[in-house]
């Protein structure tokens, strides 16, 4: 079997190859790590579920006692019905 010698193209992609997967590791860590710093920084989890690009006002508690005093109800059986 004879030794081979690598082509100077094969050289060129590997180069460039591993640049690529460089800068695509650097994208991955930069997107873990806004992940990280945004969940870190939350006081509480609900804050997580409200940012989603669309109007949710049923998670916001100053809607919910809106409802309730509207309704009547108390805040108690509010809270048994899972509102």
């Amino acid at each position: 079997m004879a030794i081979r010698v690598e082509h100077e193209l094969h050289e060129r992609r590997r180069g460039r190859n591993l640049g690529m997967l460089g800068v695509l590791l650097a994208l991955v860590a930069i997107v873990f790590g806004l992940t990280v710093v945004k969940v870190t920084n939350l006081d509480n989890i609900a804050q997580f579920e409200r940012f989603d690009h669309a109007p949710r006002p049923l998670l916001d508690p100053e809607v919910q006692e809106a409802m309730r005093a509207a309704t009547g109800a108390p805040a108690a059986a509010a809270e048994e019905t899972g509102q």
